[in-house]
Formats: C-alpha cells, sequence, structure tokens
C-alpha cells in the first residue's frame, strides 16, 4: 500500500499562564540536570585526592554520568511521547534524586559511578522531555525558540552554579556533600511538577523499539570504553580493539536496524534534512570540545596551579555565567538573523577563544584566563540556543520529541567523547614528555627516575604524591606542570579544530541565511514498516 503524505498540523496555542508554567518546570528539570557536570568537573582533584582515584578512574566518574544520557536520551523520548512527557519528567528527576543519594554515601570510585549512572539516565529522561514539554505548549516557532533560549540558559546556569555550589561545599565539608544540592532541587520540583504539570504525548503509531535501544547501549558504551582502555593499555590491545570493533558493527547495525523496524525509535529518514543532520554534527563536535576541556581545564588548575575548587567555580564562571547573560539575547536574535549566521559565529568565536588557551602556562593568573573563557563563553552563548532551536524546528511538530531525543543523544555522545580522548591525551603526553622536562629542571638522576616511575605507574595522581624532599619536590612539580601545559595545549588545539570543523559544516549543512519559519512535510511509514519519508525542508 502506498504512503500517503501526512502534514503535520500545529496544536492550538496553550494559555499564556499554563505554557509559561510548564517552560519553568522544564528550565527546573534541566538546570539539575546539569548541575553535577560542572559541579563534579571542579570537584576531580579533591575527590582524586579523597579516593586515591587514577586518571582513568575520573574519566569514568565523567563518563558514568554522560553515557547513559547518551544511551536512553532515545528511550526516554520515546517512554515520552507514547506515555506522556510528565511521567518521563518525573521519573527523571526521581532516578537523579536516587543517583545523587548514591554518590553522596559513596566510599569508591565505583559507587560513585553507580551514582552518576543512576543521575545520567534521570538526566536523559529530563533532557528530552523537557524539550518536548517547550515544543507542546510552544507550537509557534518564534515563541518557541524564545522558550528554548530560557531552557539553554537554566543549561547554563546549572553548569554556572555547579562549580560554585561545589566549591563552596568543599570549603566547609567532604567532597561528598557536592551531590547534596542536585538531590534537593530534583525533589522539590518532583513535588511540584506532580501537582501542577501538564502532560502530553504524540505517540503517532510509535512503539518501544528494543532492539534499537540495546544496540545503541551497546554501540556507544563500546566506543567510549575503547577510547579509554586504548589510552590505559595501548590502541592495539585486545580490550581496545574488540571495543572499537564493537562499537562499528554496532552502529552498522543500528542503521539497518532502525530502517527495518516498524517504528523506529530515532527515524532515518530525520537525517534527510540538510538541517537537522548539521544540527547533530555540529552538536557532537561542539560537546566533545566544550566538556572535554572543562575536564582538561579542571585537572590543569586543581593539579598544576593548586587551586581550590571555589577558585576554579570562580574561574569557570566566566565560561559558563556569560552564556546564562547572552542566551536571552541569542533568543531574540534568532527571530531576526538566521539561526546558521548565529551559529557559524559563535562556533568562529569560540574556536577562536579555545587557541587562545594554548598561551596558559602553570603560572598563569586568573587574570589572564578569565578574558579568554569569556570569549568562549560568549561564542557558545550563540551556538546552544540556535543549534536546539534547529533541531527541533527541522522537523514536523509531532516528531518534535524524536529530533530533541536524537539531537541530545548525539550531543551527550559528543560530551562523553571529550574527557574520554582528553583525558588519554592529557596521561598520555604528560608522561610521555615528562623525561625532557625532568631533565632540564636540575633535579639528580635517581629523582628523576623515582618521579618518571610513579607518574608512569599512577599517572597524573602521582604529583600529590611523590616522596622527595621540599626542594626537589618543587623541581619535580615545576617539570610536572611544564609537561602538563603542553598536554593541555594539544587538547585545546584539537578542541578549538573541533570548532572550525564545526563552523563548516554548520554554514553549509544549515546554511547562513533565513528561510521561511515552516517545517519540513514528511511522509510517515507506510504499513509494511518501511519508512519512506519525503522532506520539503525549509527551515
Amino acid at each position: 500500500m502506498p504512503a500517503t503524505a501526512t502534514v503535520a498540523h500545529s496544536p492550538p496555542a496553550h494559555e499564556p499562564r499554563r505554557a509559561a508554567l510548564t517552560a519553568l518546570l522544564a528550565c527546573i528539570g534541566v538546570f539539575a540536570s546539569y548541575l553535577p557536570i560542572g559541579g563534579v568537573a571542579v570537584s576531580l582533584p579533591t575527590i582524586q585526592q579523597g579516593l586515591s582515584a587514577s586518571t582513568s578512574d575520573l574519566q569514568w566518574i565523567s563518563d558514568a554520568f554522560i553515557l547513559p544520557m547518551a544511551a536512553l536520551i532515545l528511550t526516554f523520548g520515546l517512554i515520552g511521547d507514547l506515555y506522556g512527557r510528565k511521567k518521563a519528567y518525573l521519573v527523571g528527576l526521581l532516578l537523579f534524586a536516587a543517583g545523587s543519594l548514591t554518590s553522596l554515601t559513596a566510599s569508591s570510585p565505583q559507587q560513585i559511578w553507580v551514582g552518576q549512572a543512576l543521575s545520567g539516565a534521570g538526566a536523559a529522561a529530563l533532557l528530552t522531555s523537557t524539550l518536548a514539554l517547550i515544543s507542546h505548549v510552544y507550537p509557534d516557532f518564534r515563541a518557541r525558540a524564545k522558550a528554548i533560549s530560557a531552557w539553554a540558559a537554566a543549561l547554563g546556569l546549572g553548569m554556572s552554579l555547579g562549580p560554585l555550589v561545589s566549591g563552596l561545599v568543599l570549603e566547609h565539608a567532604s567532597w561528598r556533600w557536592i551531590f547534596l544540592p542536585g538531590l534537593v532541587v530534583a525533589v522539590l520540583a518532583a513535588a511540584i511538577g506532580a501537582l501542577l504539570l501538564e502532560d502530553s504525548r504524540s505517540a503517532h503509531g510509535r512503539a518501544i523499539d528494543i532492539p534499537g535501544q540495546v544496540i545503541a547501549v551497546v554501540t556507544i558504551t563500546a566506543l567510549v570504553y575503547g577510547v579509554i582502555e586504548g589510552g590505559e593499555s595501548g590502541w592495539s590491545s585486545t580490550r581496545a580493539v574488540i571495543a572499537f570493533v564493537v562499537a562499528a558493527v554496532g552502529l552498522v547495525g543500528f542503521v539497518v536496524t532502525e530502517q527495518k523496524v516498524a517504528s523506529p525509535m530515532l527515524s532515518m529518514s530525520l537525517f534527510r534534512s540538510r538541517a537537522f543532520t548539521g544540527a547533530g554534527v555540529v552538536i557532537a563536535l561542539t560537546l566533545f570540545a566544550q566538556v572535554g576541556l572543562v575536564f582538561s581545564l579542571s585537572l590543569f588548575f586543581g593539579t598544576v596551579q593548586h587551586l581550590s575548587a571555589l577558585q576554579i567555580g570562580w574561574r569557570f564562571l566566566a565560561l559558563n555565567g556569560i552564556t546564562v547573560l547572552l542566551g536571552p539575547v541569542a533568543g531574540k536574535l534568532m527571530g531576526r538573523v538566521a539561526p546558521g549566521l548565529l551559529l557559524t559565529i559563535g562556533l568562529v568565536v569560540t574556536g577562536l577563544g579555545t587557541l587562545w588557551l594554548n598561551t596558559l602556562d602553570a603560572h598563569s593568573s586568573g587574570g589572564t584566563v578569565t578574558p579568554i573563557l569569556l570569549v568562549i563563553g560568549t561564542g557558545l552563548s550563540f551556538v546552544m540556543a540556535p543549534i536546539t532551536a534547529v533541531a527541533v524546528g527541522s522537523v514536523p511538530h509531532h516528531l518534535a520529541g524524536m529530533a530533541s531525543a536524537g539531537s541530545n543523544t548525539l550531543r551527550q555522545v559528543g560530551g562523553a567523547m571529550g574527557p574520554a580522548v582528553f583525558g588519554v591525551i592529557l596521561t598520555n603526553h604528560t608522561v610521555s614528555s615528562l623525561p625532557s622536562t625532568l631533565a632540564q629542571s636540575g633535579l639528580s638522576t635517581a629523582d628523576q627516575h623515582q618521579v618518571t616511575a610513579a607518574v608512569a605507574r599512577e599517572g597524573l595522581s602521582a604529583a600529590g604524591h611523590l616522596g622527595l624532599p621540599a626542594p626537589a619536590t618543587g623541581q619535580a612539580l615545576g617539570a610536572f606542570g611544564e609537561s602538563f601545559s603542553s598536554a593541555l595545549h594539544m587538547c585545546t588545539t584539537i578542541g578549538a579544530i573541533g570548532m572550525f570543523v564545526a563552523a563548516v559544516v554548520s554554514s553549509v549543512l544549515i546554511g547562513v541565511r533565513r528561510h521561511k519559519d515552516q517545517a519540513p512535510t514528511l511522509v510517515d511509514p507506510d504499513t509494511t514498516g518501511r519508512h519512506r519519508r519525503q522532506e520539503q525542508a525549509r527551515v
């Protein structure tokens, strides 16, 4: 039976107060979900000391949160469409609270991994449900763009306040208590949302896609595991090779499966839209660079410059805080300027700021770092809101949930790869260049060998306990800081290249000229289950 074209009609406008309340609760949800990203990042040096954790342990603390976000966003997006976005929102908050409580009581890195994984699963539900809730109550593109700008600002606020709140906690209490603020926000939001939030759904014949979900989880996890294991044990190690093979086979299997199943959780036809495809690539590259840089800079500030978590939090406020201030400006400009143009300019500015980080060394002051982070944050301000609006607005209204889930999946895959790749670079380059910097430090040959062996054995965490007398320790830490700074510069160069590539992708696939504010028309799946969708992309 031939497929019949179905034009997605926008639902009627919602009562303004109800729409505003929905948007507010959505902002609170995404705020809570992003508190741990910045908060845990600045606490990594303290956690490393408190639990004698290795660099790979720290990588998994970051990725244990991000991986479930990436792997489960599509599933929670589908669950929200089928059973209600309010239910997905509340489940997300409860999972997030359970994860925060688990991490709050942790006595080992492994328990933090479990807590972070639960919180990450909750964040996956929150990210997709909050965007879908906003899209439902704001069917008009311009109104939706403003609401999404507020959503992006709340996301940035979570990343901004997370480091400061964690820094304040660490000034007066154990690192475990950094997980308490997120727990409190999640519980309060769940109580308010259960009473006041309006539910919505958009089933449109969709069903749970178990094969696709299983393959997605395996593929994403194998990819990140392969990067971390390759950096620790060698790229030709059996575990790393097997992980990469599984990831490659899984990716092919996912694409094939989603084309054949009756109700895919991520229809491959969405990628026929140049704007949606471009948005996915751009957001993955952006989060790869952003999260990877936050991870690297946190270790640099704590391990090399010996700053407290609060001091690190103040520095990151320049990066994240400016995005909160400029987010509404980006939202207003989206009504007048082509989102692709904003994106391209923002990505170029971010890339230039990231390259500027190559001037940092162990002795760089806050006055040197802050202007650089302000430039990067300014660029990101004109990336986050427009890219989300492009991804959601490039498909028919009833597919907004799937589009936001797909976009956020690519966002979190990029975010997971950042700490994995940059953590490998930081460790390997620091270890490999350390003998050369130690040879120029004035240390005795015996002390040089002792330091080299300690760092090779324990990684970056060895810098806190080299076992040398005071004068020699100072010389060794100076050499270590020089090697670490060189490794950081490699990371910032890679991050800048990622931003510039994203700018090219944005200008080519999304475009820099404004088009009519109308989502594309897609053809619904026919009864044989083959999804032949024809797009007339107009955004």
